[in-house]
């Protein structure tokens, strides 16, 4: 994007099938200054590229709503808290309305309130308060104000389906037993042959036609004025037809038979249908909803040197922040005080508690588990990783997979020709079918088989078969700590076949760790020499001295602090400690200092035969042992590999390390130094800049290329890759430019997003096989009058369900190993 496009998203009410989502779609792109926009059936949003310069959210919010749908908007009652004038209220009013995401604004000075209507999916009550508070006034967050606007729009829609759909089985269902009693022969002549059965049969049938039914009649009116057809249109037709074709025999005016009750169920049954189908559709959204629902309510921080709870959407940055044992933690920061493990599965899908202390940072939204924490905030608000999370998840299910493409050609073509195949249906029956056939009037037998045909036909499974597997796939990668950044992502990774992994900080943890210790002449025990040697590397800056000064913390030996202390360039140190002369570094360090080596050399050489570093300790004038440090491999890492391999994927390890450090990790992790086609599968001596060109060198083979990094240095090779995934970013889950984002630095999320996005294009492919092969059976079947108008209707309702129902078993799907 760039600097002046914006991304809207917005949440769409009134749509039901693919076509509406063509519609919208269509007209949003006619505007002047939209660049894209992708319509999301399933989830029901709209994401939109636009130039603010060029055209506003009121403009896309009124072309919206011209073509028959609207924009489910959020309404905030804030209480105003230092309103002294009208002048106060016409500021804070002004002040409010430049808010990105309001739509209109009314501050009323006597009941010193602020309602605010607003789109949800843009911006928060959270956000109008800080704008409150930037115009120089407050608002207290009200005893639950707090509410999910968006969800509650979509509640009252389903609650408006459940009042409908019980006053259609109302009276439908006494009105399709009176029509079967009769057509049975179960009433008595006398009853069926009277006047009133008939007119009973149409008062109870015109309800449902024009009160139940009448959405389906606005629906295709303002379908069919924007130029479209959609499923309302269906609807519509199929009923009215039945309806309408059943008054002129109501009146006498006609001998035939009464039709009411086929479009009383026909409408029914599109209502059970589509309220069930809305319901299973709440549920694909679940996992966002559980990630949002992680959110503390507040927050403990020290003001004026006291601890007071506040609001957590109050908290500052530079706040310092109080959490309790089993407390959550509010926002994201860094540990300026106290130690304790926290545990952050919720967010990265790894159950291990991980350890803080000071200059640790913690992730908002995550359990304390053991001891007290200050920490000062970092991140608030939409900065913080949890709200960066869900962004990203819902702008990935907001996008289109390309397997998707298929079904919006055959979608904006689909209503038209079911229409054109209706007519052909009612004329073929009409005219070229025998005149007499069951006792049916031709004209009667036609307009049954046309109705059927117009109801059978289902474009809603086909608009729903991929978006609501996308959005169930993403939402269980969220939950395992795997970002999916759009829907092509979830789908092109499952068809890797090559996974390329950097070694340093993606197999090893990137940091040197003291992994030996070989005792020579030394009369004590292994602490009291490591106690000696962190001690004098206490006050160094080199790496590897902080790695003997880490080891000894971990086993907590407390350290001393050196009497004398010189760092020599280039081979190490000399230090006084305890009374003692310490020498740590090189052979020659230790040689020209005059101490004795003896045993010491076969121990560096077995070291660095491992691909590590080996580096003597001297006490006293002798080599008292030889530690061994180096990058060490990440728990995890193994099994990550054996994974892969085990699902067939070649692996290739690519590194800037000299090559026989890298073919010794590569053995250390089972990986093998050729692949299967003879090439070498471990890339040493690779510069940062030449990272791209050897992926591309391998896609060139006919390979599909995976590139795991850490987001940041190895951006060019993710970016050439077929699929690119940054590991490890912590907070910062939106600054890599990758496809896929792994929260936790555990390359085991590696098979499981790959796994992940196999198990999701199955269940779309499963999905769109339905949809696909359920019209070009039933339709046909339908023509040839083989199905019955109001079993039409329920094989229609129960198509989509089918879709939903069947995306939502991804919610099952094991991604434990």
């Amino acid at each position: 994007m760039t600097d002046t496009t914006r991304q809207l998203s917005l949440p769409i009410t009134g749509m039901t099938c693919a076509n509406c989502v063509a519609t919208v779609e269509r007209n949003l792109k006619k505007l002047d200054g939209v660049k894209t926009a992708t319509v999301n059936l399933a989830s029901e949003r709209a994401s939109i590229e636009y130039d603010p310069q060029i055209v506003d959210q009121e403009a896309m919010l009124e072309r919206i709503r011209n073509v028959g749908y609207d924009v489910a908007l959020g309404e905030a009652d804030l209480l105003i808290q230092r309103l002294r004038d009208d002048s106060d209220a016409r500021r804070l009013e002004k002040t409010l309305s430049t808010v990105e995401g309001v739509v209109e604004v009314n501050v009323n000075l006597a009941t010193e309130r602020a309602r605010v209507r607003y789109i949800p999916t843009v911006t928060t009550q959270a956000e109008l308060r800080r704008a409150v508070r930037s115009a120089g006034f407050d608002s207290p967050q009200i005893e639950g104000s707090m509410e999910d606007a968006e969800q509650k729009a979509r509640e009252q829609e389903i609650n408006r389906q459940s009042r409908l759909l019980t006053i259609g089985l109302s009276l439908t269902i006494p009105l399709f037993l009176i029509s079967m009693l009769r057509d049975f022969g179960l009433v008595p002549q006398a009853i069926a042959g009277s006047p009133w059965y008939d007119w009973a049969m149409f008062a109870l049938a015109t309800p449902v036609q024009f009160y139940v039914g009448w959405q389906y009649y606005q629906g295709a009116y303002k379908s069919l004025r924007s130029g479209t057809a959609n499923m309302d249109v269906l609807i519509a037709l199929g009923s009215s037809a039945a309806y309408f074709y059943s008054l002129p025999a109501l009146f006498g005016w006609i001998d035939g038979h009464l039709y009411f009750e086929t479009a009383a169920v026909i409408i029914t049954l599109i209502v059970l249908g589509k309220l069930l189908e809305a319901r299973a559709k709440g549920r694909t959204s679940e996992a966002i909803k559980k990630l949002i629902s992680l959110q503390a309510k507040t927050a403990r921080v020290v003001r004026d040197g006291e601890e007071i709870d506040v609001p957590v959407d109050e908290v500052r940055i530079g706040d310092l922040v109080v959490v309790r044992p089993g407390e959550k933690i509010p926002v994201d920061g860094v540990v300026v005080e106290g130690r304790s493990s926290v545990d952050e599965s919720m967010l990265t899908g790894e159950s291990m508690p991980v350890a803080k202390g000071p200059g640790v940072e913690v992730i908002g939204a995550t359990l304390n588990k053991l001891g007290m924490i200050k920490f000062e905030a970092t991140k608030v608000g939409k900065e913080t990783a949890l709200a960066q999370i869900v962004r990203l998840v819902e702008e990935a299910q907001g996008s289109k997979a390309p397997i998707q493409r298929l079904a919006d050609r055959v979608s904006a073509v689909f209503v038209p020709a079911v229409i054109l195949i209706a007519a052909l249906t009612f004329l073929g029956w009409y005219f070229l079918a025998p005149q007499e056939m069951a006792g049916v009037a031709p004209f009667t037998r036609a307009l049954i088989n046309m109705v059927a045909v117009l109801v059978i036909a289902c474009p809603c499974a086909m608009g729903l078969a991929t978006p609501t597997a996308v959005m169930v796939g993403t939402g269980k990668g969220a939950e395992r700590g795997i970002l999916f950044k759009s829907s092509q992502a979830l789908e092109r990774a499952g068809s890797v076949t090559t996974v390329v992994l950097d070694k340093t900080g993606t197999i090893t943890r990137g940091e040197p760790s003291l992994t030996d210790i070989h005792l020579l002449d030394w009369g004590g025990s292994e602490e009291q020499l490591l106690r000696l040697a962190a001690s004098a590397e206490k006050a160094s800056e080199h790496p590897l001295g902080e790695a003997i000064v880490a080891a000894a913390g971990a086993r907590d030996i407390d350290l001393l602090d050196p009497d004398r202390f010189e760092a020599v360039a280039g081979q190490g140190l000399v230090a006084q400690v305890d009374g003692r002369e310490v020498v740590i570094g090189t052979t020659k360090l230790l040689s020209e200092r005059e101490f004795t080596l003896d045993g010491a050399a076969e121990r560096m050489e077995d070291l660095q035969s491992q691909a590590k570093t080996a580096v003597l300790v001297g006490v006293d004038g002798k080599a008292s042992a030889v530690l061994g440090i180096a990058d060490t491999v990440k728990e995890g890492s193994i099994e990550a590999i054996r994974n892969l391999q085990q699902d067939g994927m070649e692996i290739v390890m690519i590194t800037g390390d000299n090559r026989q450090t890298a073919e010794a990790i590569a053995h250390r992790v089972g990986i093998h130094l050729e692949d299967t086609s003879g090439s070498s599968a471990v890339l040493a001596e690779v510069l940062p800049a030449d990272k791209s060109a050897q992926i591309k060198q391998l896609q060139e083979g006919g390979r599909v290329v995976a590139m795991v990094g850490d987001g940041i240095n190895d951006a060019p090779a993710l970016a050439q890759a077929d699929v690119g995934i940054a590991i490890g970013t912590g907070t910062d889950v939106a600054i890599a430019a990758s496809p896929i984002t792994l929260i936790s630095g555990d390359l085991r999320g590696v098979p499981r997003a790959i796994e992940l996005s196999k198990r999701t294009l199955r269940t779309i492919k499963q999905n769109l096989f339905w949809a696909f092969i359920y019209n070009i059976l039933l339709i046909p079947a339908a023509a040839l009058g083989r199905l019955n108008p109001m079993l039409a209707a329920g094989a229609m309702a129960f198509s989509s369900i089918f879709v939903v129902t069947n995306s939502l078993r991804l919610r099952g799907l094991n991604l434990g190993r």
